[in-house]
Protein backbone atom coordinates (compact mmCIF):
# COMPACT_ATOMS: atom_id res chain seq x y z
CA UNK A 1 0.00 0.00 0.00
CA UNK A 2 2.94 2.60 0.79
CA UNK A 3 4.55 1.73 -2.41
CA UNK A 4 1.46 2.50 -4.35
CA UNK A 5 0.44 5.49 -2.20
CA UNK A 6 4.37 6.73 -3.02
CA UNK A 7 4.16 5.78 -6.62
CA UNK A 8 0.91 7.63 -6.73
CA UNK A 9 1.78 10.88 -5.05
CA UNK A 10 0.41 10.70 -2.03
CA UNK A 11 2.94 9.31 -0.09
CA UNK A 12 2.99 11.97 2.52
CA UNK A 13 -0.74 11.88 3.33
CA UNK A 14 -2.00 11.18 6.16
CA UNK A 15 -3.93 7.89 6.40
CA UNK A 16 -7.04 7.81 8.27
CA UNK A 17 -8.79 3.84 8.24
CA UNK A 18 -12.62 4.29 7.79
CA UNK A 19 -14.96 1.55 9.92
CA UNK A 20 -15.38 -1.60 7.95
CA UNK A 21 -18.80 -3.47 7.69
CA UNK A 22 -19.68 -6.81 5.94
CA UNK A 23 -17.33 -6.20 2.97
CA UNK A 24 -13.46 -7.57 2.47
CA UNK A 25 -12.94 -3.99 1.14
CA UNK A 26 -11.14 -1.40 3.56
CA UNK A 27 -11.04 1.94 3.35
CA UNK A 28 -8.89 5.39 4.26
CA UNK A 29 -9.27 8.88 4.01
CA UNK A 30 -6.10 10.29 2.37
CA UNK A 31 -5.16 14.02 4.09
CA UNK A 32 -2.39 16.07 2.98
CA UNK A 33 -2.85 19.84 3.27
CA UNK A 34 -6.97 20.89 1.97
CA UNK A 35 -6.57 18.13 -0.28
CA UNK A 36 -8.57 15.03 0.70
CA UNK A 37 -9.14 11.44 -1.44
CA UNK A 38 -9.98 7.81 -0.53
CA UNK A 39 -7.97 4.87 -0.69
CA UNK A 40 -9.63 1.69 -1.49
CA UNK A 41 -7.78 -1.35 -0.37
CA UNK A 42 -9.71 -4.84 -2.18
CA UNK A 43 -7.30 -8.10 -0.48
CA UNK A 44 -6.49 -10.24 -3.65
CA UNK A 45 -7.35 -13.74 -2.69
CA UNK A 46 -9.98 -12.36 -0.24
CA UNK A 47 -13.12 -13.89 -2.30
CA UNK A 48 -14.16 -16.51 -4.79
CA UNK A 49 -13.79 -15.63 -8.69
CA UNK A 50 -16.13 -14.71 -10.70
CA UNK A 51 -16.74 -16.50 -14.22
CA UNK A 52 -16.97 -15.81 -17.77
CA UNK A 53 -20.45 -14.52 -18.78
CA UNK A 54 -21.19 -17.35 -20.67
CA UNK A 55 -19.97 -19.71 -18.08
CA UNK A 56 -22.65 -22.67 -17.43
CA UNK A 57 -24.73 -23.31 -14.16
CA UNK A 58 -22.21 -26.09 -13.38
CA UNK A 59 -19.13 -24.27 -14.34
CA UNK A 60 -19.95 -21.60 -12.05
CA UNK A 61 -21.10 -23.73 -9.19
CA UNK A 62 -17.34 -25.22 -9.18
CA UNK A 63 -16.03 -21.69 -8.89
CA UNK A 64 -17.87 -20.81 -5.69
CA UNK A 65 -20.84 -18.78 -4.57
CA UNK A 66 -19.35 -15.54 -6.00
CA UNK A 67 -19.51 -17.11 -9.72
CA UNK A 68 -23.34 -18.51 -9.14
CA UNK A 69 -24.33 -15.21 -7.72
CA UNK A 70 -22.68 -12.72 -9.86
CA UNK A 71 -20.33 -10.93 -7.56
CA UNK A 72 -17.40 -8.83 -8.65
CA UNK A 73 -15.38 -10.78 -6.05
CA UNK A 74 -11.99 -9.05 -5.60
CA UNK A 75 -12.05 -7.24 -9.13
CA UNK A 76 -10.47 -4.05 -8.37
CA UNK A 77 -10.79 -3.34 -12.11
CA UNK A 78 -14.66 -4.12 -12.26
CA UNK A 79 -15.21 -1.10 -9.42
CA UNK A 80 -13.57 1.19 -11.79
CA UNK A 81 -15.75 -0.15 -14.84
CA UNK A 82 -18.64 0.78 -13.18
CA UNK A 83 -17.86 4.15 -11.57
CA UNK A 84 -16.72 5.10 -15.31
CA UNK A 85 -20.32 3.91 -17.05
CA UNK A 86 -22.24 6.15 -14.35
CA UNK A 87 -19.78 8.99 -14.47
CA UNK A 88 -20.43 8.65 -18.16
CA UNK A 89 -24.42 9.11 -17.76
CA UNK A 90 -23.81 12.30 -15.79
CA UNK A 91 -23.74 10.67 -12.31
CA UNK A 92 -22.00 11.41 -9.13
CA UNK A 93 -19.73 7.85 -8.83
CA UNK A 94 -16.12 8.97 -7.62
CA UNK A 95 -13.36 9.81 -9.90
CA UNK A 96 -10.76 7.32 -9.98
CA UNK A 97 -7.44 9.31 -9.50
CA UNK A 98 -4.95 6.24 -9.72
CA UNK A 99 -5.42 2.73 -9.29
CA UNK A 100 -3.08 -0.98 -9.21
CA UNK A 101 -5.82 -2.99 -10.17
CA UNK A 102 -3.29 -6.35 -10.11
CA UNK A 103 -2.55 -5.45 -6.23
CA UNK A 104 -6.16 -3.92 -4.81
CA UNK A 105 -5.24 -0.60 -4.75
CA UNK A 106 -7.13 2.61 -5.77
CA UNK A 107 -7.49 6.40 -5.26
CA UNK A 108 -10.88 7.79 -5.23
CA UNK A 109 -12.34 11.14 -5.17
CA UNK A 110 -13.51 12.09 -1.85
CA UNK A 111 -17.70 12.27 -1.65
CA UNK A 112 -17.49 13.58 1.79
CA UNK A 113 -19.16 11.60 5.17
CA UNK A 114 -22.91 13.21 3.95
CA UNK A 115 -24.59 8.93 3.95
CA UNK A 116 -28.50 9.82 3.59
CA UNK A 117 -28.65 7.18 6.38
CA UNK A 118 -26.36 10.16 8.47
CA UNK A 119 -28.44 13.84 7.27
CA UNK A 120 -31.88 11.70 7.62
CA UNK A 121 -30.63 11.13 10.97
CA UNK A 122 -29.67 14.41 11.56
CA UNK A 123 -33.26 15.49 10.25
CA UNK A 124 -33.02 15.83 6.81
CA UNK A 125 -35.55 16.67 4.22
CA UNK A 126 -36.68 12.48 3.90
CA UNK A 127 -38.81 13.23 0.66
CA UNK A 128 -36.29 15.57 -0.62
CA UNK A 129 -33.72 13.09 -0.58
CA UNK A 130 -35.66 9.46 -1.11
CA UNK A 131 -37.13 11.76 -5.03
CA UNK A 132 -33.43 12.68 -5.70
CA UNK A 133 -32.61 8.81 -5.62
CA UNK A 134 -35.64 7.73 -7.44
CA UNK A 135 -34.56 10.40 -10.03
CA UNK A 136 -31.22 8.74 -10.38
CA UNK A 137 -32.69 5.54 -11.31
CA UNK A 138 -34.65 7.02 -13.78
CA UNK A 139 -31.78 8.34 -15.31
CA UNK A 140 -30.39 5.21 -15.01
CA UNK A 141 -33.58 3.45 -16.62
CA UNK A 142 -33.36 5.49 -19.71
CA UNK A 143 -31.25 2.99 -21.44
CA UNK A 144 -31.29 -0.57 -21.40
CA UNK A 145 -27.75 -2.46 -19.82
CA UNK A 146 -25.18 -2.30 -21.82
CA UNK A 147 -23.47 -5.57 -22.74
CA UNK A 148 -20.01 -4.69 -21.49
CA UNK A 149 -18.80 -2.02 -19.36
CA UNK A 150 -15.78 -1.55 -20.73
CA UNK A 151 -13.98 -3.39 -23.81
CA UNK A 152 -13.13 -6.72 -20.87
CA UNK A 153 -15.83 -6.19 -18.29
CA UNK A 154 -19.03 -7.54 -19.29
CA UNK A 155 -22.04 -6.61 -17.44
CA UNK A 156 -23.67 -9.68 -15.96
CA UNK A 157 -27.09 -10.79 -16.45
CA UNK A 158 -29.16 -11.46 -13.26
CA UNK A 159 -30.24 -14.20 -13.85
CA UNK A 160 -32.27 -16.88 -12.39
CA UNK A 161 -29.27 -19.15 -11.47
CA UNK A 162 -28.11 -16.05 -9.27
CA UNK A 163 -31.70 -14.92 -7.81
CA UNK A 164 -32.65 -18.11 -6.79
CA UNK A 165 -29.10 -19.11 -5.33
CA UNK A 166 -29.67 -15.60 -2.85
CA UNK A 167 -32.76 -17.59 -1.95
CA UNK A 168 -31.14 -20.43 -0.76
CA UNK A 169 -29.23 -18.44 2.16
CA UNK A 170 -32.16 -18.16 4.17
CA UNK A 171 -32.86 -21.96 3.92
CA UNK A 172 -29.05 -22.17 4.62
CA UNK A 173 -28.15 -20.35 7.06
CA UNK A 174 -31.51 -18.82 9.00
CA UNK A 175 -33.54 -21.99 8.59
CA UNK A 176 -30.77 -23.98 11.19
CA UNK A 177 -30.82 -21.19 13.32
CA UNK A 178 -34.81 -20.82 13.87
CA UNK A 179 -35.41 -24.49 13.51
CA UNK A 180 -32.43 -26.05 14.73
CA UNK A 181 -31.99 -28.45 12.15
CA UNK A 182 -30.64 -28.52 8.47
CA UNK A 183 -33.41 -28.43 5.78
CA UNK A 184 -34.68 -30.94 4.13
CA UNK A 185 -34.30 -32.36 0.87
CA UNK A 186 -37.71 -32.41 0.19
CA UNK A 187 -38.33 -28.35 1.84
CA UNK A 188 -35.22 -27.44 -0.63
CA UNK A 189 -36.44 -28.89 -3.50
CA UNK A 190 -40.05 -27.18 -2.88
CA UNK A 191 -38.80 -23.83 -2.17
CA UNK A 192 -36.25 -23.49 -5.19
CA UNK A 193 -39.06 -25.14 -7.74
CA UNK A 194 -41.68 -21.94 -5.77
CA UNK A 195 -39.10 -19.40 -6.40
CA UNK A 196 -38.40 -20.77 -9.94
CA UNK A 197 -42.29 -20.69 -10.73
CA UNK A 198 -42.43 -17.09 -9.11
CA UNK A 199 -39.27 -15.42 -10.89
CA UNK A 200 -40.55 -16.95 -14.54
CA UNK A 201 -44.21 -14.42 -14.03
CA UNK A 202 -41.73 -11.25 -14.52
CA UNK A 203 -38.89 -12.62 -17.07
CA UNK A 204 -38.71 -11.63 -20.60
CA UNK A 205 -38.90 -7.44 -19.22
CA UNK A 206 -36.61 -5.12 -20.50
CA UNK A 207 -33.14 -5.42 -18.31
CA UNK A 208 -31.14 -2.14 -16.92
CA UNK A 209 -28.23 -1.39 -15.13
CA UNK A 210 -28.76 -2.52 -11.30
CA UNK A 211 -26.79 -1.12 -8.78
CA UNK A 212 -27.62 -3.96 -6.42
CA UNK A 213 -26.95 -1.89 -3.07
CA UNK A 214 -28.74 1.06 -3.62
CA UNK A 215 -29.96 1.91 -0.39
CA UNK A 216 -29.19 4.87 2.80
CA UNK A 217 -25.96 3.52 3.48
CA UNK A 218 -24.47 3.32 0.07
CA UNK A 219 -25.78 7.19 -1.16
CA UNK A 220 -24.31 10.44 -0.09
CA UNK A 221 -26.23 13.70 -0.49
CA UNK A 222 -24.35 16.22 -2.46
CA UNK A 223 -26.39 19.58 -2.10
CA UNK A 224 -24.38 21.24 -4.16
CA UNK A 225 -24.60 20.07 -6.95
CA UNK A 226 -27.17 20.18 -9.67
CA UNK A 227 -29.88 17.91 -10.38
CA UNK A 228 -29.25 13.80 -10.60
CA UNK A 229 -25.40 15.08 -9.35
CA UNK A 230 -26.63 15.24 -6.17
CA UNK A 231 -26.57 11.60 -5.22
CA UNK A 232 -22.89 10.34 -4.64
CA UNK A 233 -22.93 6.30 -5.08
CA UNK A 234 -20.39 4.32 -4.19
CA UNK A 235 -20.80 0.50 -3.34
CA UNK A 236 -21.25 -0.54 -7.05
CA UNK A 237 -18.93 -2.98 -8.08
CA UNK A 238 -21.62 -5.92 -8.10
CA UNK A 239 -23.61 -3.92 -10.94
CA UNK A 240 -25.21 -6.78 -12.88
CA UNK A 241 -28.11 -6.51 -16.09
CA UNK A 242 -31.73 -6.92 -14.39
CA UNK A 243 -34.68 -5.74 -13.05
CA UNK A 244 -35.65 -1.69 -13.28
CA UNK A 245 -37.49 -2.81 -9.83
CA UNK A 246 -34.13 -4.09 -8.11
CA UNK A 247 -32.45 -0.64 -6.86
CA UNK A 248 -35.97 0.83 -6.12
CA UNK A 249 -36.79 -2.15 -3.53
CA UNK A 250 -33.48 -1.91 -2.44
CA UNK A 251 -34.08 2.08 -1.13
CA UNK A 252 -37.30 1.66 -0.12
CA UNK A 253 -37.19 -1.36 1.61
CA UNK A 254 -33.80 -0.73 3.75
CA UNK A 255 -32.90 -3.29 5.74
CA UNK A 256 -30.64 -1.01 8.15
CA UNK A 257 -33.52 1.96 8.57
CA UNK A 258 -37.48 1.88 8.85
CA UNK A 259 -38.78 2.94 5.85
CA UNK A 260 -42.64 4.42 6.11
CA UNK A 261 -45.31 2.73 3.50
CA UNK A 262 -46.05 6.47 3.17
CA UNK A 263 -42.49 7.11 2.19
CA UNK A 264 -41.92 4.47 -0.27
CA UNK A 265 -45.28 4.57 -1.72
CA UNK A 266 -44.11 8.34 -2.40
CA UNK A 267 -40.76 7.04 -4.06
CA UNK A 268 -42.41 4.47 -5.84
CA UNK A 269 -44.82 7.18 -7.59
CA UNK A 270 -41.95 9.82 -8.52
CA UNK A 271 -40.07 7.17 -10.42
CA UNK A 272 -42.75 6.09 -12.43
CA UNK A 273 -43.33 10.13 -12.88
CA UNK A 274 -40.26 10.66 -13.67
CA UNK A 275 -39.85 7.56 -16.20
CA UNK A 276 -43.31 9.26 -17.75
CA UNK A 277 -41.41 12.45 -17.95
CA UNK A 278 -38.33 11.05 -20.04
CA UNK A 279 -41.31 9.40 -22.46
CA UNK A 280 -40.44 5.82 -20.72
CA UNK A 281 -43.71 5.48 -19.16
CA UNK A 282 -44.36 1.75 -17.00
CA UNK A 283 -47.51 -0.02 -17.14
CA UNK A 284 -47.70 0.09 -13.50
CA UNK A 285 -49.84 -3.24 -12.99
CA UNK A 286 -46.97 -5.10 -14.43
CA UNK A 287 -43.99 -3.18 -12.34
CA UNK A 288 -46.03 -3.72 -9.25
CA UNK A 289 -46.09 -7.32 -9.85
CA UNK A 290 -42.33 -6.98 -10.16
CA UNK A 291 -41.81 -4.86 -7.86
CA UNK A 292 -43.66 -7.39 -5.17
CA UNK A 293 -41.47 -10.63 -6.41
CA UNK A 294 -37.79 -8.82 -6.55
CA UNK A 295 -38.77 -7.66 -2.42
CA UNK A 296 -39.43 -10.84 -1.48
CA UNK A 297 -36.41 -12.43 -3.54
CA UNK A 298 -34.18 -9.68 -1.97
CA UNK A 299 -35.26 -9.46 1.70
CA UNK A 300 -35.12 -13.64 1.69
CA UNK A 301 -31.83 -13.15 0.71
CA UNK A 302 -30.76 -11.00 3.29
CA UNK A 303 -32.41 -12.91 5.68
CA UNK A 304 -29.82 -15.47 4.68
CA UNK A 305 -26.76 -13.00 4.65
CA UNK A 306 -27.92 -11.60 7.94
CA UNK A 307 -27.82 -14.73 9.57
CA UNK A 308 -24.50 -15.92 7.87
CA UNK A 309 -23.02 -12.47 9.06
CA UNK A 310 -23.72 -13.73 12.56
CA UNK A 311 -22.96 -17.51 12.68
CA UNK A 312 -19.76 -17.33 10.36
CA UNK A 313 -18.25 -14.55 11.39
CA UNK A 314 -19.32 -13.77 14.30
CA UNK A 315 -20.92 -10.19 13.73
CA UNK A 316 -24.03 -10.46 16.56
CA UNK A 317 -25.24 -6.62 15.41
CA UNK A 318 -26.58 -7.65 12.29
CA UNK A 319 -29.17 -10.21 14.36
CA UNK A 320 -30.97 -6.64 15.40
CA UNK A 321 -31.61 -6.19 11.80
CA UNK A 322 -33.74 -9.63 10.88
CA UNK A 323 -37.47 -8.48 12.52
CA UNK A 324 -37.10 -5.39 10.50
CA UNK A 325 -36.45 -7.83 7.14
CA UNK A 326 -38.61 -9.80 8.06
CA UNK A 327 -41.31 -7.26 8.34
CA UNK A 328 -40.76 -6.12 4.88
CA UNK A 329 -40.98 -9.87 3.76
CA UNK A 330 -43.98 -10.98 4.90
CA UNK A 331 -45.34 -7.62 3.52
CA UNK A 332 -44.14 -8.86 0.15
CA UNK A 333 -45.31 -12.21 0.36
CA UNK A 334 -48.98 -10.57 0.66
CA UNK A 335 -49.00 -10.16 -3.23
CA UNK A 336 -50.94 -12.35 -4.93
CA UNK A 337 -47.83 -13.60 -7.04
CA UNK A 338 -46.42 -14.81 -4.35
CA UNK A 339 -49.23 -16.73 -2.43
CA UNK A 340 -47.68 -20.45 -2.67
CA UNK A 341 -44.45 -18.92 -1.63
CA UNK A 342 -46.16 -17.82 1.18
CA UNK A 343 -47.76 -20.88 2.31
CA UNK A 344 -43.76 -22.15 2.08
CA UNK A 345 -42.64 -19.90 4.22
CA UNK A 346 -45.45 -19.82 6.24
CA UNK A 347 -45.72 -23.67 6.85
CA UNK A 348 -41.74 -24.04 6.92
CA UNK A 349 -40.79 -21.01 9.17
CA UNK A 350 -43.89 -20.07 11.13
CA UNK A 351 -43.34 -16.41 12.03
CA UNK A 352 -43.03 -17.56 16.13
CA UNK A 353 -39.64 -19.06 14.49
CA UNK A 354 -38.84 -15.82 12.74
CA UNK A 355 -36.86 -13.99 16.01
CA UNK A 356 -34.02 -15.96 17.13
CA UNK A 357 -33.87 -16.54 20.76
CA UNK A 358 -30.30 -14.68 20.61
CA UNK A 359 -31.61 -11.51 19.57
CA UNK A 360 -33.06 -11.35 22.64
CA UNK A 361 -29.52 -10.80 24.42
CA UNK A 362 -28.89 -7.63 22.50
Amino acid sequence: MRDFLVASGWGDATVTPLPGDASTRRYARLARGGESHMLMDQPQGAETPTAPPDASEVERQALGYNAVARLAGADCARFAAVAEYLRGHGLAAPEIHAADHASGFAILEDLGDALFADVLADGGDELALYQAAAEVLAKIHAQDAPAHLSPDKPLFAYDQTALIAETRLLTEWFLPLALGRVVSGAEDAEHRRLWKAALAQIEGGRRVFVHRDYHAQNLLWLPQRKGVARVGLIDFQDAVAGSAAYDLISLIEDARRDVSPEMAEAATAHYLSAMKAQDMPVNEVAFRREMAVMAAQRNAKIVGIFARLYKRDGKVRYLSLLPRVWTYLERDLSHPALADLRSWYDRVIPKAKRTLPAMETL
